[in-house]
């Protein structure tokens, strides 16, 4: 078939990853064998791990793993069909009801995974006289919802309150309706989107306003209620979206905000009307971790130690780590290859993370995320330094720190 009509010719000239692999320093997909806490069984060997999105460390625990076994022995394996038809359990509402609760809110509507959470609640309330106004570094599921959306989107400068009044100012008036939607932890550079100014904004504007908590719950507020409850906002934003893939150890997602709205999105939105209801196990893990983190805040408690003891150290080794205040901490290496052959040493050395390289940032803005939990133990952290210190001096971005026993062999 001639290359210039065949639909698949990208896929032969793409060479990007396997130039990687070709290196030896590919850093994705790696087959993990076992998870035990804090660590992974990788390769056969056991790793710090420093980027995953376990937050409160509640994978392994025993009530969580208990709800979802009696979840399974109770309902089966899934649910084989959507909630609007033949799948919808008194787990999922019993999920709906104390999340609504938990966040403040009249009503709350759980998905299945938390893309199709933002794909489907974005695109149904976005009409084609309406317009979103978009942070230019959230994440992908907002900006594939803005796609499906009928109406225009308007990004603005990445947390710049300046730039979204300026634009504004000069474009609201061409709209009915408008919606500013925004990360409210941006899950590469860990940085809090400024919501209060957004708030104003949204008031002066007549915007409806959108916050993605996916990376703030059960981590930001003093009871993990996430970035309203950061700023003592509860119920500022119009509607707040989350998942439990990460802090609520499970997978799905969910919309919480005013009963009307929410009433509205149940039977509007097709990444939830066709799309099959959460598996038992999922819904039942969500729930529990929900009541963990509402009983128990020596979790949350212990996350933000251990958050804050490797972003005061790091940064005093000379990393920019972009100033982040979450327990999401970038590392900027700088080129993508240079990148690459970081990730690789780390786990060389026990240590696994994951680089950040285009498109997800800019030019010479690859970077290694780094992610804490509260189950990281004082010697997997002190090991993870030490390492980080090593590898930071060899490849020329920091200074020196002695070296200490690998915890994790």
């Amino acid at each position: 078939m001639n290359s210039e009509t065949d639909l698949f010719a990208k896929c032969q000239t793409f060479k990007d990853a396997k130039r990687v692999q070709a290196a030896g320093v590919y850093p994705f997909f790696r087959p993990i064998e076992a998870t035990c806490g804090s660590g992974v069984i990788s390769h056969g060997q056991r790793r710090v791990m420093i980027g995953s999105n376990n937050y409160l460390g509640l994978t392994h625990h025993p009530r969580v793993i208990a709800a979802a076994k009696a979840a399974i022995d109770h309902y089966g394996t899934g649910c084989t069909g959507s909630r609007f038809l033949n799948g919808n359990l008194v787990l999922h509402e019993q999920l709906e009801q104390e999340l609504a609760s938990f966040l403040g809110r009249e009503a709350c509507l759980v998905f299945s995974t938390g893309f199709a959470a933002n794909l489907g609640s974005i695109s149904c309330l976005v009409g084609r006289k309406d317009v979103i106004y978009c942070d230019r570094e959230n994440h992908a599921s907002i900006m594939d919802s803005t796609q499906l959306a009928i109406g225009d989107t308007i990004k603005f400068r990445h947390n710049d309150m300046v730039d979204l009044e300026r634009l504004l100012g000069s474009t609201r008036q061409k709209y009915q309706g408008a919606l500013i939607v925004a990360d409210g932890v941006f899950s590469m550079s860990g940085d809090i989107f400024k919501l209060p100014a957004a708030v104003a904004l949204a008031k002066k504007h007549q915007c409806r306003l959108y916050i993605d908590d996916a990376h703030a719950l059960g981590v930001m507020g003093p009871k993990g209620q996430g970035t309203e409850s950061h700023f003592n906002m509860l119920g500022a934003a119009d509607l707040v979206m989350g998942t439990f893939s990460k802090s609520f150890a499970s997978i799905g997602g969910y919309a919480a905000g005013s009963a009307e709205v929410i009433h509205y999105i149940k039977h509007k939105a097709r990444s939830f009307i066709f799309s099959a209801a959460m598996p038992p196990a999922a819904a039942a893990t969500a729930l529990e971790c929900l009541r963990i983190a509402r009983e128990d805040p020596s979790r949350h408690a212990r996350l933000w130690s251990n958050a804050r003891r490797m972003n005061q150290e790091l940064c005093q080794m000379g990393y920019n780590t972009l100033d982040s205040c979450t327990p999401i901490i970038p590392l900027v290496i700088g080129n993508d290859d240079t990148a690459f052959q970081f990730a690789q040493n780390l786990y060389d050395m026990s240590v696994f993370a994951t680089p950040i390289v285009r498109p997800a940032v800019r030019e010479c803005g690859a970077l290694i995320r780094t992610s804490y939990m509260a189950t990281h133990s004082d010697e997997e952290l002190e090991y993870a330094l030490n390492t980080l210190h090593l590898l930071g001096k060899n490849f020329g971005i920091i200074g020196k720190r002695s070296g200490q026993q690998n915890p994790a062999a």
